[in-house]
C-alpha cells in the first residue's frame, strides 16, 4: 500500500504508480472483459456509475464501449453512464435522497444479465452500494472497480478488481488505465467474432 506522504517528486509518484500497477491481477482483467463481450453478444446493458472522478470516468468509459467499440457492419455496444442525465440525478436527489440518485434509475431500466459497473475509490460510497443492491436483486452481473482495500462494494459484486493503493489519484489514473484495457480488449473480441462470421460465410 502506498501513501501519499511518501509522494516527494514526480519520480517517486510514478514509481508508486507502477508498483500499484504491477500488482493488479491481469488474469481477473481479462475475466472482466470476457464479462463485457459476452453482455455485447447477448444485446444486454452494461450501466457505469461513480461520484466525482469516477462520474468523470462512467461517463468516459461508456462513451468508449458504446462509441469505441463499434465497427461499420456490426451491433452496437449497449452502455448507459447513469450519471450522465443531471436532471434525473439532481431530482432522485432533491425528492428522495442523494443515496438513491443511482440505485432509482436502476429500478426502471436494468434486467437479468445487464452488467452494472460500479466504479468507487473507497468502495463505501452509500449511492453506489444501493445500485448494486438493486442490481443483484434484478439478476444482473455485477462488477466493481475499487482502491484502498475494497470497502463495502467487493461484497455485492460477482467481481471486483481493487488497485492496491491508499492514495486517491494513483487509484483513479489506475482506473482509466483499467477502463481503457478493458475496452481495447472487448474491441478486439469483437472484431475477432466479426472475422470469424466473415470467414464462416466465406467458408459456406
Amino acid at each position: 500500500m502506498s501513501s501519499p506522504d511518501e509522494i516527494q517528486s514526480a519520480a517517486s509518484y510514478f514509481a508508486i504508480l507502477g508498483r500499484a500497477a504491477s500488482s493488479l491481477d491481469w488474469n481477473q482483467i481479462d475475466f472482466i472483459a470476457r464479462i463485457l463481450h459476452r453482455a455485447y453478444q447477448h444485446e444486454k446493458t452494461t450501466f457505469l456509475f461513480g461520484n466525482g472522478g469516477s462520474a468523470a470516468l462512467a461517463s468516459h468509459f461508456a462513451c468508449d464501449l458504446g462509441k469505441g467499440t463499434w465497427i461499420p457492419g456490426t451491433k452496437r455496444f449497449r452502455a448507459v453512464a447513469l450519471t450522465d442525465n443531471l436532471p434525473m440525478l439532481t431530482a432522485w436527489a432533491n425528492d428522495s435522497g442523494y443515496e438513491d440518485i443511482f440505485a432509482e434509475q436502476l429500478r426502471g431500466l436494468i434486467q437479468p444479465d445487464d452488467v452494472a459497473l460500479a466504479i468507487s475509490c473507497s468502495g463505501n460510497s452509500r449511492n453506489v452500494l444501493k445500485a448494486l443492491e438493486v442490481a443483484r436483486d434484478a439478476a444482473a452481473v455485477t462488477i466493481g472497480l475499487g482502491g484502498f482495500d475494497g470497502g463495502f462494494m467487493k461484497s455485492l459484486c460477482d467481481t471486483a478488481l481493487v488497485v492496491s493503493s491508499d492514495n486517491m489519484q494513483i487509484i483513479e489514473d489506475l482506473h482509466l488505465s483499467l477502463a481503457h484495457c478493458l475496452f481495447t480488449l472487448v474491441r478486439k473480441q469483437i472484431l475477432q467474432g466479426d472475422l470469424q462470421k466473415v470467414v464462416a460465410a466465406k467458408a459456406s
